[in-house]
């Protein structure tokens, strides 16, 4: 079906004030969703009370409200302006918990003003723990032991009949506010009040932790025809323990087997379609046993979630402004490929290079905050890569950070010794893949790291093949390195500058640059168009890397 014509003017909530984790991360969502619904020649009016956004840039939409997110915010804007609809998808969980207060005040209903992209029925379906677990229940899908309580009695009850390790998962928030593990009775306590108190429902989900388990996430697109497309699937180099938005993640998934995947992705389309009434972008999370293949459903987000901006530019494919068309009627099928321009929207995008998602924390800034990661998110920005290979984007991520790191080597830390670094990945924090490549260095046995972290033994021997580089250069001044050792090194994603600094004798970044050069190392550039060379790209964009 096209679009649908009786919407003229539609009202975009933000997602409010910059906190850690649930602000700016869909600033991108909304800028997209407002160039999209104007494309359209339809009227725009964006609500957000955050002035330092792209979002509410007055060239974004045709009335900007720079207001707290309240329901007589929302009020005022109707009294001024006639709004045929409001689209919550794209503010996060903000914007959907305002979106339902207002429901439940009967706003929408006296305004005459319908919600698109998302149902109540649904919202409530996946952001209530207990609807949600019940529904996959229902579906056969498996879900961690769990059960929802709305007192501290309650909760206490239930945590000694599951047994510790526990999770405690909140009720209608975002960025894992409230959340947490609990290992022991002693943390019981504070740990449920923490997270009753986060609920805006009081309510929580004590669920058993599956720690140590794989993660990953599933970014998919549905019309209003029940058509699905998976638009991008990312692993996270972290094992389960870490919030989705600390943890490294990568893109595609690196150690999915091929029946793992289909099992993910049919469960994905199945809980996408079962959903209710729901067109837009939507963000699934599985854990995987590593030693059975085993999975169980975490959550589903029923909007463009902080992930789909990384899918966005990790594919080329526009998700914000594809879903904010879906919103209004059109079907998949019906958009084009924003990129090719001559190939369908309904297309899942194909990947022929890497990516890779590190976070950046400013524990500096904040003396006394524990800097261990874990259920809630505490990173206040992200880089991401682009390379050929793993070990190429993570390199260049690292080379990113802004934390003096040269690459994955360096960053100017204290030198622990091996005893110290074991203990110390055993706990994950900020810096522990610079400390897993600090102790394959010093010859620590990959098994070994693999018991303390839990991380995949595929991401451990990649970054075992840049200490084995590096280990080589350091063998070699710049007069004597051989073309094939430094044209490998480039193409594992070292800069010139980590080049200098591991070869033998002292030598500068420039000095390696011409050194290249003269061997004709040079860099080439790749595009991202989506589908991988298949159909020619109009509005491609690219990337750098060492190859032919």
């Amino acid at each position: 079906m096209p679009r649908d014509n009786s919407i003229k003017s539609v009202l975009i909530i933000g997602s409010g004030p910059i906190v850690i984790g649930q602000a700016c991360e869909f600033d991108y969502s909304g800028s997209q969703a407002a160039r999209s619904l104007r494309e359209e020649g339809i009227e725009v009016t964006l609500i957000n009370s955050n002035p330092a956004t792209i979002m509410t840039d007055p060239m974004m939409a045709d009335h900007v409200y720079l207001l707290p997110l309240t329901v007589e915010s929302i009020e005022k804007i109707l009294d001024e302006h006639k709004i045929d609809a409001v689209l919550p998808t794209m503010g996060g969980q903000t914007a959907l918990n305002l979106c339902k207060e207002a429901e439940e005040l009967g706003v929408w209903e006296r305004y005459g003003v319908r919600l698109i992209g998302v149902d109540i029925k649904a919202i409530d379906k996946a952001e209530d723990r207990e609807k949600f677990r019940q529904w996959m229940i229902e579906m056969g899908v498996p879900v961690a032991p769990a059960k929802t309580a709305n007192s501290y009695l309650e909760g206490k009850e239930f945590a000694q009949e599951i047994g510790f390790p526990l999770v405690i998962r909140p009720s209608f928030t975002l960025g894992g506010t409230g959340g947490g593990f609990v290992h022991s009775k002693d943390d019981l306590d504070n740990a449920l009040n923490r997270g009753l108190n986060a609920s805006p429902i009081h309510e929580v989900l004590v669920e058993k932790a599956v720690l140590g388990w794989k993660e990953f996430e599933l970014e998919l697109l549905r019309d209003s025809a029940d058509n699905v497309v998976i638009i991008c699937t990312v692993e996270n180099f972290d094992p389960m323990g870490v919030h989705t938005g600390d943890s490294i993640t990568v893109a595609p998934a690196m150690t999915l087997s091929d029946t793992a995947f289909q099992l993910m992705r049919d469960t994905a389309i199945r809980m996408m379609r079962e959903l209710g009434n729901f067109a837009g972008g939507c963000n699934v999370q599985f854990a995987l046993n590593p030693a059975t293949e085993e999975i169980i459903a975490i959550e589903i987000n029923p909007r463009v979630s902080r992930s789909s901006a990384l899918a966005s530019k990790a594919t080329g494919y526009p998700i914000a402004k594809i879903a904010a068309k879906l919103a209004i009627g059109y079907r998949l099928d019906e958009l084009k490929n924003q990129i090719t321009q001559n190939t369908s929207a309904y297309f899942e995008p194909a990947l022929d290079y890497v990516i890779v998602k590190i976070p950046r924390w400013n524990f500096d800034k904040f003396k006394g905050a524990d800097d261990t990661l874990g259920l809630q998110m505490k990173s206040v920005g992200e880089v991401m890569s682009i390379g050929r290979s793993f070990t190429e984007a993570i390199q260049k991520a690292c080379q990113s950070l802004e934390n003096d790191a040269l690459g994955l080597g360096t960053y100017g830390k204290n030198v622990m010794n091996v005893d110290e670094i074991i203990e110390y990945i055993k706990i994950p924090k900020w810096d522990r893949i610079f400390r897993i490549k600090e102790a394959l260095m010093k010859g620590v046995r990959k098994k070994t790291i693999v018991e303390a972290t839990r991380i995949d033994r595929w991401f451990i021997n990649q970054i075992a093949i840049i200490c084995d580089i590096e280990k080589k250069l350091g063998e070699y001044s710049l007069d004597t390195v051989p073309a094939e050792l430094l044209k490998d090194a480039k193409r594992h994603g070292f800069s010139d500058a980590q080049i200098a600094y591991v070869l033998l004798k002292d030598c500068s970044e420039d000095e390696v640059y011409e050194k290249r050069k003269s061997l004709g190392i040079n860099r080439v550039y790749k595009m991202v168009d989506t589908c991988a060379a298949e159909f020619e790209a109009k509005t491609p964009y690219f990337y750098s890397t060492f190859e032919g």
